[in-house]
């Protein structure tokens, strides 16, 4: 026979297979015996690394061996100072990777804090406290209202018990429990309410239940096993930085090789030919490209911190670039976590409620007019049920004073209203505050005498208060229980009998506050006389007056909407993942235009019945997954990333932390997100808003894109650089450029100028094209060939300037010195110029040059060292340089200029036929 679930058995069962007695608990031996067995009530955290070990895997890159490589030509060539300036380099990314690796594996010891400290168990018929860690299977133990479930567990008894699981299940409301057992197998987690779960919150009432599963083998344990086996995703960045290092690395020593043969056979000095070869290695790899990335990511973080958006994981920004796909949690994500009443139903009349959260601001409109209390007593009925039949309190949080001195006005946060209870309770407590009628009001008028608690098989809550010498009983819950309980209803303003056809009208109206996802709650009154003192809930809830409904829901961020229509125009696929149910989440997700037409929604079970094929067949077309488990999520996941699809995963829950660590990149909430969700997730919303989302996608593609610029601009640079000596050795040539002459001018191009491209204004369309491929390669959209035209280019005018100066005069004494300066002064111009180009996609012409003031000052800088070594007398020989007078300047200004701005003419010539070409095709479309 096959074993039954835990929530499928009764009682009887529970305590037969568990050996133990309700009522005597186990005792010691038999708890230390089990403990041996079964292990401490604990989260484990896998195979530790130690952080030495963890320190040294961050140089075990490619890119880091090349600079490795580089740093000791450098050293065999007397650079003293590049070679200690590399080394600085490797020890900060190095330095950097391990801080962030190190915080990442944190996760884990998050997710244990969550674990209860402490437990009530019964040993030997005794109620003692323990640690939680010594719980084990078997054990008997009792919560109440703020108390933290410290195991999985099966409840024997329940009274009025309301548990808050959203951190697990995403479910945005408290569930209520109870004992009976669930006799379906395939119960999804959110309703499964004879069990607890270790780590979620007691928010009312009391319970006993039997341990069931402890450590690992908890609901959190198997979370915390698919953190610790989901593999953490290499990013695009540093995929596209490995294969550029080896590309580079390769090419560079073939150019360089082949322009050192064709100097010897040419009958230049061996000797001087190999500086020279060595100086164009050091020259064609771009030693600072890690560092000028580092700094980028590094100024983007910057940008991104004043956006809301902390970074935790610096390669993962660019990530952001290509995201195609941002799965998102529903509950305090796309919305607010807060239950506000949208409408309510009295007296034959919907309304709709404006305001939202729990600020007591709004009002109740009747045909898009605000209603008036004063004239409408079941209004004011319903509304007085609502605050006084209610456990909660709502409060106004102010922001500290002597932060909020030190900010300017435009930083102060605004004051914000807390909620200490249940949210349905909240919703109905701010639904009477913005009438007027706040809990202070009706304390004053008002004096509670009895309650009788929620009970989930009643469904029902009342309240006896007292009031100017008369008696009130007030009653709230299902809408159907409670009609059974009316005798009466109210209806336009006078209490009337609950007929079959107004029973109808309410049930309609019912009916159509659930289609529309909201939870509804009835609300019911009785005037009790002096001597009416029920003693039971029978004897209270009875021939009551009905007096409407309240319907409510979890709405969405008012700014939402918006973000996922950028997302949209972007072509980023928003997908909801919740554990609410499939109507509520279709709901929300209408509203905030996430499912198009044609799209479709998707259930935990559904998808627990198909396996990886079947579900990679239907994950494009689906936009809504409702009722979900934390597997469930990671399957998601990774079927997009199947599809090709570079996934974004937000949440704020204990339930959303492996699908985040899986995800390319994981993005938590940071004010309702826990503790265990950060540390797993790469990026952190400060102010929990999925706006802030779309700000940090922007950046995050600007950033990738300064990362082409300076990557087009050095590599251009030093094509020009190696082909100037290739075509000079090939022709027979002296050399153009001595080798420090090299050096120099790799130093004076290379850093500051390519930095200041890490930090160059995005283009105006960024968000208006589709994110490029997972797989794009660094030089696709035709940056290679932009690389190599326009390196090709650099190298014939250095080559040309350098020929023509030498032919002017070839005989004078130092003209060979000269042709060199001007060479030398040609190429360090020509990729200063250059650098302008690289700015736009499309031409030198397209942006203002003045624009990036970074990039100005760096040039100017550039320009300046290049001057002095070619003006100041000790530094002449140094250098191998001469000044140069008028006409030697005219070539080397002519000669730097012609690459970039023939380029630019090309652009725009062939951009003006291009949208003349489409101008054409138009017409031709619209006459036909």
């Amino acid at each position: 026979m096959e074993q039954k679930e835990w929530h499928q058995m009764d009682v009887a069962e529970l305590q037969q297979v568990m050996q133990v007695h309700p009522k005597q608990g186990l005792t010691e031996e038999e708890a230390e015996q089990r403990r041996k067995t079964n292990g401490l009530n604990e989260l484990s955290e896998g195979v530790k690394i130690s952080p030495f070990t963890l320190f040294l895997n961050q140089f075990k890159d490619f890119m880091v061996l090349v600079l490795l490589g580089a740093t000791l030509v450098s050293g065999l060539l007397g650079e003293y100072l590049d070679a200690i300036t590399i080394v600085a380099i490797i020890l900060i990314n190095g330095v950097l990777g391990f801080v962030q690796e190190f915080r990442a594996e944190r996760s884990l010891r998050a997710l244990k804090q969550l674990s209860a400290p402490g437990a009530k168990v019964l040993r030997d018929g005794k109620v003692v406290h323990i640690t939680a860690k010594g719980l084990v299977p078997g054990d008997i133990i009792v919560v109440e209202s703020g108390d933290r479930i410290p195991a999985d567990v099966r409840w024997l008894e329940t009274s009025s018990c309301s548990v808050e699981e959203s951190a697990l299940t995403g479910e945005s409301l408290p569930v209520n429990k109870h004992a009976e057992s669930i006799m379906e197998k395939d119960v999804p987690l959110g309703d499964r309410k004879n069990i607890g779960y270790m780590g979620t919150m007691v928010t009312r009432g009391t319970a006993k239940g039997i341990v069931v599963h402890t450590g690992m083998n908890t609901e959190m344990g198997k979370i915390a096993h698919l953190i610790q086996s989901t593999e953490t995703q290499e990013t695009p960045l540093q995929h596209r930085l490995e294969q550029l290092g080896k590309i580079l690395i390769g090419v560079s020593l073939a150019l360089t090789i082949m322009v050192v043969v064709a100097g010897i056979l040419h009958g230049q000095p061996a000797t001087g030919m190999f500086l020279a070869g060595v100086s164009l290695a050091v020259a064609a790899i771009p030693e600072g490209l890690p560092a000028i990335v580092t700094i980028a990511l590094a100024l983007g973080v910057q940008r991104m911190i004043k956006r809301k958006a902390i970074v935790r994981k610096l390669p993962s920004v660019e990530t952001l670039g290509c995201a195609s796909v941002i799965c998102s949690d529903k509950t305090g994500t796309l919305t607010q976590n807060k239950m506000t009443v949208t409408r309510v139903w009295t007296g034959g009349r919907m309304m709709e409620v404006t305001g939202q959260g729990y600020e007591p601001a709004g009002h109740i409109l009747k045909d898009g007019k605000p209603v008036e209390l004063r004239s409408d007593q079941s209004l004011r009925r319903l509304l007085q049920i609502s605050g006084l039949c209610n456990n909660a309190e709502i409060y106004e949080s102010k922001p500290d004073a002597t932060r909020a001195k030190k900010k300017s006005k435009e930083e102060v946060p605004a004051s914000s209203w807390e909620l200490k209870g249940d949210p349905t309770e909240g919703a109905l407590l701010t639904l009477a505050g913005k009438m007027g009628l706040s809990s202070a009001a009706l304390s004053a008028t008002y004096q509670r005498d009895k309650e009788f608690p929620f009970d989930s098989e009643r469904k029902l809550m009342s309240v006896i208060v007292s009031h100017q010498g008369g008696r009130l009983l007030c009653t709230k819950g299902a809408p159907d229980v409670l009609l059974d309980a009316c005798s009466y209803i109210l209806w336009e303003g006078n209490v009337v009998p609950l007929t079959g056809t107004l029973r109808q009208k309410v049930l309609a109206a019912n009916e159509e506050m659930a289609s529309g996802a909201l939870r509804v709650l009835g609300l019911a009154y009785r005037d009790l006389r002096p001597h009416d003192k029920p003693a039971s809930e029978k004897e209270a809830e009875c021939q009551l007056v009905f007096a409407g409904l309240a319907g409510m829901i979890d709405p969405p961020r008012r700014e939402v909407r918006d973000a996922i229509a950028t997302c949209r125009r972007a072509g980023i696929k928003t997908v909801m993942i919740t554990g609410d149910h499939r109507t509520t989440a279709e709901a929300i997700a209408s509203q905030l235009g996430i499912i198009p037409r044609g799209g479709l929604s998707m259930t935990g079970q559904e998808l627990s019945r198909l396996d990886d094929k079947e579900l990679d067949a239907k994950v494009d077309q689906t936009y809504v997954y409702a009722r979900v488990s934390p597997e469930h999520k990671l399957r998601i996941v990774k079927s997009l990333q199947r599809k090709g699809h570079v996934v974004a995963m937000t949440g704020d829950g204990v339930n959303d932390a492996p699908a985040i660590k899986a995800a390319d990149i994981g993005i938590s909430m940071g004010i309702t997100g826990t503790d265990v969700t950060k540390e797993a997730s790469a990026l952190v919303l400060s102010d929990d808003n999925f706006s802030t989302i779309v700000a940090a996608i922007e950046e995050g593609r600007s950033i990738y894109e300064n990362i082409r610029k300076f990557i087009r601009y050095l590599l251009a640079s030093n094509v020009g650089e190696i082909l100037t000596m290739f075509f000079a050795m090939m022709m027979g040539l002296p050399m153009p450029l001595v080798p420090i002459q090299i050096l120099w001018v790799n130093l004076v191009t290379d850093g500051l100028p390519a930095m200041a491209l890490g930090v160059d204004q995005p283009e105006k369309d960024l968000m208006e094209h589709k994110p490029r491929g997972a797989k794009e390669n660094i030089f696709a959209r035709r940056l290679g060939w932009k690389i190599i035209s326009r390196g090709v280019l650099i190298g014939l005018c250095t080559l040309g300037a350098f020929w023509l100066t030498l032919q002017h005069a070839p005989d004078a004494p130092g003209q060979l010195a000269k042709a060199q300066s001007v060479a030398f002064a040609t190429l360090v111009m020509a990729q200063l110029i250059h650098v302008f180009d690289c700015r736009s996609s499309r031409s030198v012409f397209h942006r203002n040059p003045l624009q990036n003031k970074y990039l100005v000052l760096a040039v100017l800088s550039s320009v300046l060292l290049m001057l002095g070594v070619m003006y100041i007398e000790a530094l002449q020989p140094i250098f191998k340089t001469v000044p140069l007078g008028l006409r030697e300047w005219a070539i080397t200004l002519v000669a730097a200029g012609i690459p970039t701005f023939l380029m630019g003419a090309g652009s725009v010539w062939g951009g003006r036929r291009h949208r003349n070409r489409r101008s054409m095709v138009k017409s031709a479309n619209l006459s036909a």
